[in-house]
């Protein structure tokens, strides 16, 4: 079973590592330009998801939220671009940033907060619902994956 058929079941994580180590691998099966949209609620481990995104992408450098500098760029065999639109009202705002500008392909674009800047995400974007348990497990959910997925079996 494919990282997107298990992520579209729902995968449930007891532990941080856990959590990177699914989105590292979910990371290693994207395709170049994908866009990531990080549903949920703070604390649920969007950072942390990305974290282990780094790590798939081959980023070496330390993964923070750039909830003050609004955005950062990883370099690595991939490129990621970790946004976190918390701070901004619209798509408008988002457009403004001029992000398409630091785009170096090959790139993947992670977005926390994206219902903030809904309107200036692609139709392709992948969503990911993030969540945390009564048992303080952490559930992950892909909403779309299709168009990304077919990509990479082309």
């Amino acid at each position: 079973m494919s990282i997107f058929d298990r992520l579209r079941e729902g995968i449930t994580t007891r532990d941080p590592s856990a959590t990177r180590e699914v989105a590292a691998e979910f990371a290693r099966a994207l395709v170049p330009g994908t866009v990531l949209a990080l549903h949920g609620d703070l604390g649920v481990g969007k950072t942390t998801f990305v974290q282990g995104l780094a790590v798939g992408l081959g980023v070496t450098a330390a993964i923070t939220s750039p909830t003050f500098n609004l955005f950062t760029i990883h370099r690595g065999a991939i490129n990621l671009v970790h946004l976190d639109a918390y701070r901004l009202s619209s798509a408008r705002e988002f457009e403004e940033l001029l992000i398409e500008e630091f785009l170096t392909p090959p790139w993947v674009l992670a977005v926390e907060w994206p219902e903030r800047i809904a309107d200036a995400l692609p139709p392709d974007a992948l969503h990911l619902d993030l969540g945390i348990q009564t048992d303080q497990s952490h559930q992950l959910r892909l909403r779309r994956a299709a168009a990304a997925e077919d990509a990479t079996q082309a």
